[in-house]
């Protein structure tokens, strides 16, 4: 029994350790983003197959009956497959020079896919901030209403809500100004949010932009009462 146990445990180290120098690096971003190329699944696979030639076969530039043999399509569809990625231009042939022999040589480029790839991931992570900023409140957000409610000793109205998204989004009033207009309205016993919008605007006429020019300002108003 134990035999078999060291041999089951002698084979799965042999696989990982095959595993590990026989696996290729898959670009995360072709996986994710593939369908908004417009790609199918033949040549998504008919690509990896390029990538593994170039990667551990050394070969810059498969043939086409090396990377038929590798994929269980008919042999006309890689045809298709590999026609249809030069066409759109997420692929290129490129010629080289050998360094040493100074035999020229073709060789796949990749870098047009990677180009489209990194375009959609920027798109993506453009989208997502707009959303981010209109659709959905940011945690930072969730932190600032969670406050108000907290010296409000109530959960706020949907115009409250409103209000505070309108400071941070319309009038761009930093966070940390708010509450401190927040603040100020607890220490002068008006905590309500029209009190709180006049604080706001009279720090936004007179340039006020950080918490401590707010500090200032409430000193020098409070001293001159």
């Amino acid at each position: 029994m134990k035999r078999t146990d060291d041999q089951r445990a002698s084979a799965q180290a042999a696989f990982l350790a095959g595993w590990k120098t026989g696996s290729i690096e898959i670009p995360y971003l072709l996986l994710k983003y593939y369908r908004q190329l417009k790609l199918t699944e033949v040549e998504v696979m008919l690509l990896i197959h390029v990538m593994a030639w170039i990667d551990k076969e050394r070969t810059d530039f498969p043939t086409l009956e090396q990377l038929q043999r590798r994929m269980s399509v008919p042999p006309e569809q890689v045809i298709t497959a590999l026609q249809k990625l030069l066409k759109a231009g997420l692929i290129s042939i490129d010629e080289a020079v050998d360094a040493n022999s100074g035999i020229q040589y073709e060789k796949y480029n990749f870098d047009p896919l990677m180009e489209r790839l990194a375009g959609c991931w920027y798109d993506e992570q453009s989208d997502s901030t707009r959303e981010q900023r209109t659709l959905e409140p940011p945690a930072v957000r969730k932190d600032i209403f969670s406050i108000f409610e907290k010296e409000f000793g109530r959960p706020l109205t949907p115009m409250e809500l409103e209000s505070i998204t309108g400071w941070l989004d319309k009038d761009k009033y930093p966070e940390e100004l708010i509450l401190a207009g927040l603040k100020e309205a607890v220490f002068a016993g008006k905590v309500h949010f029209r009190y709180i919008d006049r604080i706001l605007l009279e720090w936004s006429r007179n340039r006020i932009t950080t918490v401590e020019q707010a500090k200032e300002h409430s000193q020098k108003f409070r001293s001159m009462r």
